[in-house]
């Protein structure tokens, strides 16, 4: 059954069919909102987008835009401290036009990373996870330094098992446990110096979205070109695009890169 915008806003009007719950329809942007009577926190579905994977995978996208929004709901519906969170908070790779106030206009914690990327600070949830915002750490009276350190202390306690690739004589590690921190883990400095330490040629690396860490030992141009169109098919299919720029690690600094086809890189200043 080919699936339609008004079709799917009937299905999910069933789906969040709740007391406590309101549901709307914006005919002028195609758009499906669910949220809390009470606070009226909620989410925005934009029904084209849920179509059109619909009109490819079928019934278990809307499964899954179920469980996903459900999940949202009850982490709006609950307070998040970080006090007894200590072991549950990771930094996250975003790109630098990620927004970085809440929905509410409260700051959200990050620090600058490289001339693409920012880190921000996440508590983990189980199932899904919260960005630290300004608010959180005014509660608890911790410092951005404070955050980042226990962030960082935890990043390290994550494998980097990675899955190897060669192709044309370059190799390519890809760390892809779908933990939600994989990108992280380009900040685990200890991980990137052994890679370097075992490179035969120049380490490259790639945060083309949240979920994949690519680590390159490029050892001839043919690599560069390999790595800049893996970089950039991973980013068009990311759930959260982070960059389509690879980064070359020298000297512990990340610096992104445009790759010319058939030729080295030139850095981004």
């Amino acid at each position: 059954m080919q699936m339609t915008s008004l079709k799917l806003k009937k299905i999910l009007g069933e789906r969040f069919n709740h007391p406590e719950l309101r549901t709307s329809y914006n005919r002028d942007k195609d758009s499906f909102r669910v949220e809390w009577r009470s606070t009226k926190k909620g989410i925005t579905i934009t029904l084209p987008n849920v179509v059109a994977k619909y009109n490819q995978k079928g019934q278990e996208i809307i499964d899954e835009l179920e469980e996903h929004v459900k999940e949202a709901l009850r982490i709006m519906n609950e307070e998040q401290h970080l006090a007894g969170m200590e072991k549950h908070i990771y930094p996250v790779i975003r790109s630098t036009s990620f927004p970085t106030k809440t929905n509410s206009n409260i700051n959200l914690v990050y620090k600058d990373h490289t001339a693409e990327t920012r880190v921000f600070y996440a508590i983990d949830l189980g199932k899904s996870y919260r960005l630290v915002d300004e608010s959180l750490l005014a509660e608890e009276n911790w410092t951005k330094e404070h955050i980042d350190e226990i962030a960082t202390f935890n990043l390290r306690s994550l494998s980097v098992d990675y899955n190897h690739d060669r192709v044309a004589d370059n190799d390519f590690y890809f760390i892809a446990t779908q933990d939600g921190y994989d990108a992280s883990r380009i900040l685990n400095e200890a991980f990137l110096e052994a890679m370097k330490a075992n490179s035969k040629g120049e380490l490259a690396v790639a945060v083309p979205h949240q979920d994949v860490l690519i680590v390159a030992d490029v050892q001839n141009n043919t690599g560069y070109d390999v790595l800049a169109q893996m970089t950039m098919k991973f980013f068009a299919e990311g759930r959260i695009p982070i960059t389509s720029l690879p980064m070359i690690y020298e000297n512990k600094t990340l610096e992104p890169i445009f790759i010319l086809a058939k030729n080295r890189p030139e850095k981004n200043d």
